[in-house]
């Protein structure tokens, strides 16, 4: 089991560098905020719509098959799955559907003791509340709303944030959190220590899944006996793992804090390393022009009524 390799979390993908590893990190940090808000009030079809443009960006950038293949497979199954599931479970309506049409049309057209009230025509509409029902499998349009509600914000939650992290460097994203936090400075927020937290957290990242990887290996080539020790036996050996873990990361979190006083980094303020330029190109003005338009379609036509 290579986690670094099944479970990319959190790594940022050096090559080949595609049009959204060029893009402003400001920018894409403001398109990742568009598509985690944008999501609040809106309808199905924006949901979907959602869906379809992290997958066609996906695509339009050429990021290699083998980086996103797994990744989007894995959450594209997982959706589909809580789709299933949530349409053909109860709606939590509790009530009893009833046709809004009675069986005898007549009742509607033929007005037993009133000679004034004009007779219309029944009704041709088609609309039922079940969708479908055969047997135990009932589908109805709140229970399919509710999943497709679900389904959706949950693809868009993970993959959007993935797809952020894999096309940003760590540094990219700390200068750009940082740049965007610089109004704070005048309420005596620290806003380089927030910063600065945040790139060692991010470079953090792969040492755990490193730590994780190298204790499952190292409790696979044991050949424990799981049987044998029983459910209280196999406790105590996956809280001794676990307690290794926090020994293991404590001292990988000692070791960076020691290499950070040795090259005489004291404080925040002092030997601060400028890792980008951030300034604005063609192709980051292209970008907030669609951010804009993003926000046009999704207030036109997103808004759930």
């Amino acid at each position: 089991m290579d986690l670094l390799r099944s479970l990319p979390l959190g790594l940022y993908l050096e090559q080949p560098q595609t049009w959204l590893h060029k893009i402003d990190p400001r920018i894409k940090f403001a398109w990742l905020m568009s598509f985690l808000t944008s999501y609040v009030l809106a309808n199905n079809f924006w949901r979907v719509l959602l869906v379809v443009i992290l997958i066609l960006a996906t695509l339009i950038a050429r990021i290699p098959r083998r980086v996103w293949q797994q990744q989007m497979g894995w959450l594209l199954m997982l959706s589909f799955f809580i789709l299933v599931i949530g349409a053909i479970s109860p709606d939590a309506m509790g009530v009893d559907y009833q046709p809004r049409l009675p069986a005898n049309e007549q009742i509607l057209t033929q007005p037993a003791n009133s000679k004034n009230i004009v007779q219309e025509p029944a009704s041709n509409s088609k609309y039922s509340y079940v969708l479908f029902h055969k047997g135990p499998v009932k589908v109805t349009r709140r229970s399919l709303d509710l999943a497709v509600r679900l389904s959706t914000i949950i693809f868009t939650v993970i993959y959007s944030t993935n797809l952020y992290l894999l096309t940003t460097a760590p540094e990219e994203i700390t200068s750009g959190i940082e740049s965007l936090m610089q109004p704070l400075r005048r309420f005596k927020c620290p806003v380089t220590e927030i910063a600065l937290t945040l790139t060692l957290s991010l470079r953090f990242i792969p040492l755990v899944l490193e730590e994780v990887q190298n204790l499952f290996r190292s409790v696979m080539t044991r050949a424990i006996n799981w049987k044998k020790l029983g459910l209280k036996g196999g406790f105590k050996v996956w809280m001794t793992v676990a307690e290794r873990l926090l020994e293991n990361l404590l001292l990988r979190a000692d070791q960076m804090a020691n290499a950070m006083m040795v090259r005489g980094f004291t404080s925040p303020n002092e030997h601060r390393v400028q890792w980008h330029d951030l300034r604005f190109k063609g192709r980051d003005w292209l970008a907030i022009a669609s951010l804009i338009l993003f926000w046009g379609i999704r207030i036109a036509i997103g808004t759930q009524v």
